[in-house]
């Protein structure tokens, strides 16, 4: 009985000082523990924020996550692609360990084949669905008394793998699909998630569902999961907004042109998408709602933000909608632009505001700095490569953390132009061995952040160190590799190359300028709604 008059005095004592976020970490008993909401977006490049550089996208509420909290300078997601990004951030695994190497529906094998790439390797299996056997944040948090929430885009699995299967007691709008069936305006086509009224928001019904559940469960711990769907393809927007963005990239002047070719697809070189800027515009509105319902129930103090994306931004492929320059390539793709992530966390008591840190972090890391955060214990059984950024957050020196290895593999082809590949970054080296001939480049990301020149012939220690060392966590991971086919049709190959360098690379453009043309006319299933204000 004294020991608990004690703590209670403690504890007192500590929010008279204001300290909220300590005090969470400190004594770690239910009432006490911090909110959480984790926010994050599909496809959103580095380079997509106004708080990022970007002279035409508009990201206020985003932009206040970052300068209220840290902003990682170096922040990455686990994979080039969504569904391997999205169970890493839930596990705290590398997406060899968790099974999900590609995003869920993509072919593998000889199906293949039926895409008519011509492709040299045929891509190996990879797990559908989120395993039971992992224990997500979200179960280990309910497990401790939070309230668990999700909302959006989840894309781990079909029936029997959807969030409530994996400790989500609300689900509004997760199941297999990895982009909105019925668009971004109500009807929605989407079993988990009830039709608003006709043309109707899907970001701004996602922020409200995920603003409700923070009204409702203001006096209990919550985790709240908000998963936009946004922005992904198919890129829409209203008129009001289409016409803003239109204008603004008007008053800026035409490009000379918007495409470069890249290896295997052409590559978006400027941002002045009317269309992909009014769908960020629309995102951020909804975050601004998620921000709003923390600061009415007077959570401010109690309740860690984190946002990220799952994957580089689409330059490439899908809508090839935005760019990422300066860094090179976008989703999909092994190079920066696939891999590098706007990366904020929130923490009160814990991170000072507009701090910044420029230690490589990335999406496995999450996990275990939630957990440490909430002062919840790793579950027993859980193998987790992440590593608690909490250090970092207080602005203090990490020597694990800042001479670590991040590693990232991704067996497949990418419909955006990704290559089989492994990758290694040490400090400022990166490795990217490809599977297709063995072939390894090198770059160094301070002097050459654009990975404009492969050093690896200049530079033959440090390639056969890093190689030697990925081969090494290859095999601890028990990575799938492709293997080689044996109908592969080189000529094939060149002639579809061809064509996507010059007839469809000329359509492209066309396509892309059209979008600045007064009389543009979009999909009629979605032009002349409005996204509300209130």
């Amino acid at each position: 009985m004294m020991r608990r008059i004690v703590e209670h005095l403690v504890v007192t004592g500590l929010v008279a000082l204001g300290l909220v976020g300590l005090v969470a970490r400190a004594a770690p008993s239910e009432s006490r523990r911090p909110n959480i909401v984790f926010i994050l977006v599909d496809d959103l490049g580095w380079r997509d924020l106004s708080g990022e550089g970007s002279r035409f996208y508009e990201s206020p509420n985003i932009d206040r996550i970052a300068s209220e909290g840290m902003r990682f300078t170096q922040g990455y997601a686990a994979c080039q692609v969504c569904s391997p990004s999205r169970a890493s951030i839930l596990t705290g695994k590398v997406p060899p360990r968790h099974g999900v190497t590609d995003w869920i529906g993509a072919r593998t094998g000889v199906a293949w084949r039926q895409l008519g790439r011509h492709n040299k390797l045929l891509p190996p299996e990879y797990e559908s669905r989120l395993r039971h056997s992992e224990i997500t944040l979200a179960e280990a948090l309910r497990q401790a008394g939070y309230r668990t929430f999700f909302a959006g885009k989840w894309h781990l699995g079909d029936v029997g793998s959807h969030p409530e299967d994996h400790g989500f007691e609300i689900n509004r709008g997760g199941w297999r699909a990895g982009s909105p069936a019925g668009g971004y305006f109500s009807p929605y086509r989407n079993p988990k998630l009830e039709d608003g009224p006709p043309g109707e928001s899907l970001p701004h019904r996602l922020g409200q569902e995920t603003a409700r559940f923070i009204d409702e469960h203001a006096d209990e711990p919550f985790l709240a999961y908000l998963c936009f769907y946004s922005v992904h393809a198919p890129i829409q927007t209203t008129r009001p907004l289409w016409a803003k963005y239109r204008e603004k990239a008007l008053r800026a002047g035409p490009p000379r042109r918007r495409f470069l070719f890249d290896r295997r697809l052409p590559v978006r070189q400027v941002q002045d998408c009317p269309v992909y800027a009014g769908m960020i515009e629309a995102m951020d509105h909804a975050v601004g709602l998620v921000l709003e319902a923390i600061r009415r129930n007077g959570l401010e103090d109690r309740t860690i933000v984190c946002f990220t994306s799952d994957n580089g931004g689409v330059s490439s492929g899908d809508a090839y909608s935005t760019s990422n320059l300066p860094l090179r390539g976008g989703k999909g793709r092994q190079w920066e632009g696939g891999i590098r992530e706007p990366y904020y966390i929130k923490a009160p008591g814990v991170t000072r505001p507009g701090s910044t840190c420029n230690v490589p972090v990335s999406g496995i890391d999450f996990y275990p700095t939630l957990l440490a955060l909430a002062g919840v214990p790793m579950p027993p059984g859980q193998v987790v490569d992440g590593m608690s950024l909490v250090p970092l957050l207080k602005g203090q020196s990490a020597p694990a953390l800042e001479k670590r290895d991040l590693f990232w593999h991704y067996p497949h082809y990418g419909n955006q132009g990704g290559e089989p590949s492994s990758i290694i970054r040490r400090g400022d080296w990166k490795l990217i061995h490809y599977w297709e001939d063995g072939r390894d480049e090198l770059y160094n990301l301070r002097r050459d952040p654009g990975e404009q020149k492969d050093v690896a012939a200049e530079n033959p220690e440090m390639t056969r160190t890093l190689r030697r060392r990925l081969d090494a966590w290859l095999a601890e991971t028990g990575a799938k590799l492709p293997v080689p086919d044996p109908e592969y049709d080189e000529a094939a190959f060149r002639a579809w190359l061809k064509r996507r360098r010059t007839t469809f690379m000329e359509q492209l453009e066309k396509r892309h300028a059209a979008y600045l043309r007064e009389d543009w006319q979009p999909n009629k299933t979605w032009w002349g709604s409005a996204v509300p204000r209130d």
